[in-house]
């Protein structure tokens, strides 16, 4: 029956036919008009993630032995920048969705028959910040805390809780991880209540007690260096051999680009037909025809295009290093990140371009420029996003220091 369901999908989605941007580009108009509700309820519509699921989103980065039909990381990056055009939350949230089914592919192949062969469409949110430390017991680690930020926790099935796990022997060094826990083992705090990607429901898990299985853990330093136990499931693969921290990321960035290419498409419909009404301007001119206008159309529209550039040829680049075969050196893996956090400021120059000229429309909290600018500025929060804390890293490797952060 499983795998029936599965090869079912995979003739539906080639009926479908398009690349997957086509498909999501179909579905923009209805996300478009349910991003005032997903803001309102703080989380992403279950309507939202069954459409894309019926477009094989969640597929695209999945192993084909589980139903996945593999493309290209930058396929996804590229559908998501499509798809948080229309709504930033949704697209936040589905990426990081489908991007950790490519995450689940790096796990040893038990965690992985753990989740898909009970459920071959089971999605996971995940809890990256390792805050807490895991307790040694036998067969594996015992977990209790508080695990925040998980974004789309409503809209999964399992989730990646990251703690660190003590040395096994005696002086050997705590090292971080990622620890497979399903849901029917945490419960959900609603501690989600935020001006920017406000509708992703990046509330707070709380586990009591719960022992993950060593056959569920992957360590940061395996996961970010693509030398994985998927690694070697998948190999001659690609797709599955490239460092964490070369694709995830991009979903995030991704999510900003988006957001700022949503806000200059509403800009430019609004603004071309839109008179002024001010006294200090004057009444009745056409705001198409400020030069003030047309070179805030013109920023925004350079800035959304090279972040574009940037975070898809990264992407590809550390896809083809990874069939090389080659390491990925320090250089390599923070080229890609520095990619990732300026593509964000780029984005986050453009909406603020924008939003800075809507006037008193502006402040309405419908206004989808507005709701853009606020999605872009929270995604640039992020510390895996931040200019500062990526550009000092980057900066701290170019002259000769070593990086401190996550590369």
């Amino acid at each position: 029956m499983i795998l029936g369901a599965i090869e079912a999908r995979k003739e539906d989605v080639a009926v479908i036919g398009g690349t997957l941007k086509d498909r999501v580009a179909e579905l923009s108009p209805v996300f478009r008009q349910r991003a005032l509700e997903t803001e309102r309820t703080r989380r992403v519509p279950a309507a939202n993630i069954a459409a894309l699921r019926e477009i094989g989103y969640f597929d695209v980065v999945k192993p084909a032995a589980h139903g996945g039909s593999p493309r290209p990381f930058a396929e996804l990056v590229d559908a998501n920048i499509e798809l948080s055009a229309s709504c930033a939350s949704t697209g936040w949230v589905a990426c990081l969705l489908s991007a950790h089914q490519w995450l689940l592919a790096m796990f040893p192949k038990a965690a992985q028959e753990d989740v898909w062969a009970e459920n071959p469409d089971a999605l996971l949110c995940g809890s990256y910040a390792p805050t807490s430390m895991a307790e040694r017991v036998e067969g594996g680690y015992r977990l209790e805390g508080r695990w925040s930020f998980a974004s789309g926790c409503e809209n999964a099935q399992w989730s990646l809780c990251a703690a660190v796990l003590p040395g096994r022997e005696e002086g050997e060094k705590p090292v971080p991880a990622f620890l497979l826990v399903p849901a029917r083992e945490y419960t959900i705090d609603d501690t989600w209540d935020v001006v920017g990607l406000a509708g992703t429901g990046s509330k707070t898990l709380v586990l009591d007690n719960v022992v993950v299985p060593e056959h569920r853990v992957l360590t940061f330093p395996q996961a970010t260096s693509g030398r994985t136990p998927g690694a070697n499931v998948y190999q001659g693969h690609a797709l599955f051999n490239m460092p964490l921290l070369t694709g995830i990321p991009s979903c995030l960035a991704s999510a900003a680009v988006g957001a700022a290419k949503g806000a200059l498409e509403s800009y430019v419909t609004s603004i071309s037909t839109r008179v002024t009404r001010g006294a200090v301007a004057g009444g009745n001119n056409r705001m198409a025809e400020f030069p003030t206008i047309q070179l805030r159309v013109a920023e925004a529209a350079a800035s959304i295009d090279a972040a574009r550039e940037i975070l898809l040829r990264d992407v590809a680049n550390a896809e083809a290093l990874a069939g090389s075969g080659n390491a990925f050196t320090v250089e390599d893996r923070l080229v890609s990140r520095r990619g990732q956090g300026f593509a964000v400021s780029l984005a986050l120059r453009a909406v603020e371009a924008l939003n800075a000229s809507t006037g008193g429309t502006g402040l309405n909290l419908e206004n989808p420029v507005q709701r853009a600018w606020r999605d872009a500025n929270a995604v640039g929060r992020h510390i895996s996003m931040n200019w500062d804390a990526v550009g000092t890293m980057v900066g701290q490797h170019m002259l000769g220091l070593e990086p401190k952060g996550q590369y």
